[in-house]
Order: C-alpha cells, then sequence, then structure tokens
C-alpha cells in the first residue's frame, strides 16, 4: 500500500512580499529550500497561521540568503506582508518505508534565516 505523508516542512517562515500580477506560485529562499530538502517546481501546501487561509503551489527558488518568501498571483490575496506562513511538502510510499522515514522540519528565525 501506498500512502501520503509528511517530506518536508519549513516552519513559521515569514511573508516578506506578495505579486498579485505575477504568474502563480510562491518564491522561497534557496538557502531555506535547501535546508528543507524541497526543490524548485515542488507542489506545496501553505498554511497561513494568521488568517487560517491554506492553499497549495508550487516553489519557485529565491535568491540565496535573501530571506525571501513572496506568494505570487492568486495565492497573494491569500496573505499579506508580515504574515506566518509553514510550507509543507508530502511525499508518497509504501507503508513499511513511511513508519521509518523521518521528515525534515526548519525552523527559520523571524529574518527567515536558518
Amino acid at each position: 500500500m501506498i500512502i501520503e505523508i509528511l517530506k518536508s516542512k519549513i516552519h513559521q517562515v515569514t511573508v516578506t512580499q506578495a505579486d498579485l500580477y505575477y504568474v502563480g506560485s510562491i518564491t522561497i529562499d534557496e538557502d531555506l529550500l535547501d535546508a528543507a530538502n524541497m526543490i524548485e517546481n515542488e507542489k506545496v501546501q501553505v498554511v497561513n497561521i494568521n488568517n487560517g487561509e491554506r492553499f497549495e503551489t508550487y516553489i519557485i527558488k529565491g535568491e540565496r540568503g535573501s530571506g525571501v518568501v513572496c506568494l505570487n498571483g492568486a495565492c497573494a490575496r491569500l496573505a499579506v506582508v508580515g504574515d506566518t506562513v509553514l510550507v509543507i511538502s508530502y511525499c508518497s510510499m509504501e507503508m513499511e518505508e513511511a513508519k521509518k522515514y523521518k521528515p525534515i522540519i526548519v525552523f527559520p528565525d523571524k529574518n527567515n534565516k536558518l
């Protein structure tokens, strides 16, 4: 049996920009992506802890060391600059493998730095 489990999470990162007229996605500092074992174009769920919004989008790699977390396109309406969000990725694997898997969770500081 294949199940879907938590692969990795960037826990409580601050939204630094929102660009409504950009082609949709979330731009994330490459340092955060590397630490969380996430890659460009990966599907993620974003959870806004300020307003409860949840949405899915894909990752665009942001400038390394910039601390950028930018909501692009329609999802820019679901958060404002300064909101705190969780960025979550999932993966599918066999049940027995999933029982042994340890997700990667990154805890950035208030400036989105490791």
